[in-house]
């Protein structure tokens, strides 16, 4: 169906224009471009590294056995790909969580600059752009994969400034995207460009009685869809009538590493940007989008689960401070908790217009700056792949031995039919994309 007769339609049916995003990847309608798969990209990142001995299995190969920190994913152990030998390899200017950070998915060295870490040199921004980037241009650039916005970069309480602890999102040199860690402002991205919340409660009024009107006449699978737009419409309604909004947002960081404030707020606001991007992925208005927990020295303190002490100043502990390494396990924990959310999300969500459900086709990796905190390794960093986007076969453990993590990049590219020869620093791509399908 053409713009001019969406607009045709809206007109007939008394449907006001905020509600066009909502009806846009409904295929009875004939609003949806394509029939082709949709593959989607979702890159989830932690800091600070993880506990090796409670997180890689110790076997290799498909009979492998999941360790404390992810056995929230044990529902989709047989969905799942655990790379274990694969190094950040970048080196030149800034620390190794500079480097771990901003080197993580672009693959390449970050410029001189004056942002001083806890190496002897200075860096700036990254000197090129990050592999979801990558994908989303390979995408945009056909007319049957396009949608409204490429990428969707989401965020939970990351802090205010801008730095290369903050930003792993390059659109190109020099060029950090944001992450967007307030759901309403990603409402408003999403929906329309709002001024406050009382407009947004305003527009989500409409869109109750809109949605209402289009319900009868759309297949059954599209009401099904359509019902759980709605359904998120009210739930959205329900938070802006019981919320206070100065308790919505994240804790105000104070200018050096890392956020000193703490933010209880943490689990609702990890909740609501998930259910947020499952919902944009409905509507098929992005089809690549990362979700970034805090930021590389991220100092959340995770008072829920009983952790006082700030996330990177327990993660500089010795292996031997017990209830460190306790408390570490229990962060990380709650870190799979919340991809379980995600890939629970996506496998009980039907795909648009297509058989089975979104997790078929999307291709989900879990990461990480460093391989361990205390010894700010770059090398075994932490990728645990997750759903069929890039049909790699899945339900094993790998052990690889010391793989520059620029052939995994590439292997995105390759899973979404983008045949590339390098990413990054060619010096680490001479052997290809690792072949994992």
């Amino acid at each position: 169906m053409n713009h001019h007769s969406r607009r045709e339609f809206l007109k007939h049916f008394g449907i006001g224009a905020a509600s066009l995003p909502f009806l846009g990847n409904l295929p009875s309608l004939g609003f949806a471009e394509s029939t082709q798969r949709k593959q989607r990209l979702v890159v989830m990142f932690s800091p600070n590294g993880i506990v090796p001995k409670n997180f890689w299995p110790d076997e290799e190969g498909a009979d492998f056995k999941l360790k404390s920190i992810m056995n929230p994913l044990a529902a989709y152990q047989d969905r799942m790909l655990i790379l274990h030998g694969l190094s950040d390899k970048i080196r030149g200017d800034g620390d190794s969580h500079m480097r771990g950070m901003g080197c993580l998915l672009t693959g390449t060295e970050l410029f001189p600059g004056n942002i001083q870490g806890g190496s002897h040199t200075p860096a700036g921004w990254a000197s090129g752009h990050s592999i979801d980037q990558e994908v989303k241009r390979y995408l945009q650039g056909k007319q049957e994969s396009q949608t409204r916005f490429g990428s969707l970069e989401f965020g939970v309480v990351v802090p205010e400034r801008a730095d290369t602890w903050t930003r792993m999102v390059y659109s190109g040199p020099n060029k950090p995207i944001a992450p967007i860690d307030d759901p309403y402002q990603m409402f408003s991205k999403l929906y329309g460009q709002l001024k406050d919340r009382d407009s947004l409660k305003s527009i989500l009024d409409e869109l109750q009685t809109d949605l209402g009107k289009i319900r009868n006449l759309v297949s059954v699978e599209d009401r099904k869809l359509l019902d759980e737009q709605a359904s998120f419409v009210r739930d959205m309604e329900r938070e802006l009538q019981h919320e206070n909004p100065a308790e919505v947002g994240h804790a105000v960081p104070k200018l050096e590493l890392g956020v000193q404030d703490t933010n209880d707020n943490m689990p609702k606001i990890s909740k609501m940007q998930i259910d947020l991007m499952i919902n944009s992925f409905q509507a098929d208005f992005s089809r690549i989008a990362t979700l970034q927990y805090t930021n590389s020295v991220g100092q959340a303190r995770m008072r829920w689960l009983g952790v006082e002490e700030g996330h990177h100043q327990l993660s500089h502990e010795p292996d031997d401070n017990n209830d460190a390494q306790e408390k570490l396990t229990k962060i990380n924990t709650w870190y799979a908790e919340q991809l379980a959310y995600l890939v629970k999300r996506l496998d009980e969500t039907p795909e648009p217009g297509g058989p089975g459900t979104m997790l078929d086709n999307t291709q989900i990796v879990w990461t990480n700056e460093l391989g361990k905190g205390n010894s700010h390794t770059l090398n075994d960093i932490p990728f645990v792949l997750i759903g069929g986007g890039c049909d790699f076969k899945t339900g094993r453990s790998l052990k690889l031995k010391n793989v520059a993590h620029n052939r995994l990049l590439m292997s995105f590219a390759h899973g979404f039919g983008h045949h590339i020869e390098q990413f990054g620093n060619p010096d680490h791509c001479g052997d290809g994309h690792l072949e994992l399908a």
